[in-house]
């Protein structure tokens, strides 16, 4: 049914708070809300940016948004920084990731990254995790400088591929990513990993699991 399959990045392959949690003791008294705060402005930023049409590449929304972090969570230590911009290239992968891929790529399936993230980050996150040899392409948006969910974003795969947007599965944690993806063709696994309730209920997945070994199942 598929011809090859499609991962977002940031929170489906890669978790996106290790950074935080390898380095909790430097970052102040809550470093889960300096975390959690820190991906939610990370991507608030995308949006943003991509309705200005003022682009700023992932790396350095994702810096402008640690700053805010760290100055909105009372307690935290400003000077973890660079420590925590040095750990968001080198997240841990998720547990599954590597055997999963790996069945993909063996049951004969081209595997890709389609993410936000700049050529950099992903090129850093995708060897330190090992992964290098079980994704055929990285496809990053700095490529068209709009941020997902734009349709542009989407067509940058099925444009290299070649092939029609349902033969793509498409994966993501991430429910507005499912939803845009949803909305170009593509056909969608949510990712629930933290059992969150669903929204865009006009644009639902085609199925919804909890992590990846659901793909294979």
């Amino acid at each position: 049914m598929y011809k090859a399959y499609v991962f977002d990045a940031y929170g489906t392959l890669f978790d996106v708070h290790s950074a935080v949690s390898r380095h909790f003791e430097l970052v102040g008294e809550n470093p889960a809300r300096v975390s959690e705060v820190w991906r939610n402005k990370q991507l608030e930023y995308t949006w943003v940016r991509t309705t200005m049409n003022q682009y700023k590449d992932f790396w350095e929304l994702t810096s402008q948004a640690l700053d805010f972090a760290l100055a909105a969570t009372p307690g935290s230590n400003l000077d973890c920084k660079k420590v925590l911009m040095d750990a968001y290239l080198s997240l841990d992968c998720y547990s599954e990731v590597p055997s999963v891929l790996k069945k993909l790529k063996e049951d004969g399936y081209k595997t890709a990254i389609l993410s936000n993230g700049s050529p950099k980050m992903l090129a850093s996150a995708v060897e330190h995790a090992g992964l290098s040899d079980l994704l055929d392409d990285q496809f990053s948006i700095d490529d068209i400088q709009i941020f997902k969910a734009d349709p542009a974003t989407y067509g940058m795969v099925t444009d290299a591929y070649d092939i029609q947007p349902n033969e793509i599965a498409f994966q993501s944690s991430n429910r507005w990513d499912i939803a845009g993806a949803t909305a170009y063709g593509f056909s969608c696994h949510w990712i629930n990993r933290t059992n969150q309730p669903d929204e865009y209920v006009d644009l639902k997945p085609q199925k919804t699991i909890s992590d990846l070994n659901g793909l294979i199942a």
